[in-house]
């Protein structure tokens, strides 16, 4: 397939109520893209988060599933997904989680919740792959008409300081910079467009006045993209989930292979 020189789908984002609603901001952003009528507000409220904030990318790619979407998760999340398992069809995907989650008796809230969210989400349909993250795996999704919810890095992705922990003050922050004590931190943000001349992606970020522009609409490399993504492993990310309604018709039988 030729890759076209650049292409983009007409995508807006709101800004995220506080630093950990990224997710379901992200998430109505796709919503709106397919002229899904729901306010953010009650995407934030059904969709959750855990006890120090923030949500997965299955758990939204759930919350998509019951609203009648088709949801798959392109994962690169090694610590959660064993490359054995895939393509998908070589193993019992549950019995892989499930064993998985007695073996190693995680005290991780966020394991635990990502085990059952993964099994949520293969019982109502959603389809995880495991492939190579290059340009033809985003242009072929856009070209379908498709946008990339991404889970990243965004320590990376920004290139800032590390975050510690600290209880969600009055302008919704739950992390403070400290490049000595603090911890990677997660994002999401949606891909919605790719320049193959210039290798730049088009981002819609709904973190407001970010590190890396003063708008929610910016470009970055792809290989600075690429690289947070990867390193989202660190956060519970490290995946590209890609939903559409049911009747959308693209050619292929998944996102990834359109």
């Amino acid at each position: 397939m030729i890759t076209p020189p650049f292409h983009h789908l007409p995508l807006s984002i709101l800004a995220q109520p506080s630093d950990s609603d990224c997710g379901p901001t992200c998430l109505h952003a796709v919503y709106n893209y397919w002229k899904d009528d729901i306010s953010l507000d009650q995407v934030i409220r059904e969709i959750g988060q855990f006890t120090r904030g923030g949500t997965l990318a299955v758990q939204l790619a759930c919350h998509a599933l019951t609203r009648g979407y088709d949801a798959t998760i392109v994962t690169y999340n090694l610590q959660f997904f064993d490359p054995t398992w895939f393509p998908p069809g070589r193993v019992n995907l549950p019995e892989k989680l499930i064993a998985q989650c007695e073996a190693k008796m995680s005290n991780d809230e966020r394991f635990e919740i990502a085990t059952e969210s993964y099994l949520r989400f293969l019982e109502l349909g959603g389809q995880v792959q495991m492939e190579p993250l290059e340009e033809n795996l985003i242009v072929r999704t856009l070209v379908a008409g498709v946008p990339l919810l991404s889970g990243l890095s965004a320590t990376f992705l920004y290139q800032e300081a590390r975050e510690r922990y600290q209880i969600r003050d009055e302008s919704g922050r739950t992390g403070v910079s400290d490049d000595v004590g603090g911890e990677p931190v997660g994002h999401f943000v949606v891909m919605y467009g790719y320049d193959g001349q210039t290798g730049q992606v088009m981002l819609a970020d709904p973190l407001q006045n970010n590190p890396i522009a003063s708008t929610h609409l910016y470009t970055a490399p792809l290989s600075q993209v690429a690289a947070a993504i990867l390193l989202g492993i660190a956060t519970y990310d490290a995946n590209l989930l890609m939903i559409r309604p049911r009747n959308h018709r693209s050619p292929g039988k998944a996102f990834a292979n359109v």
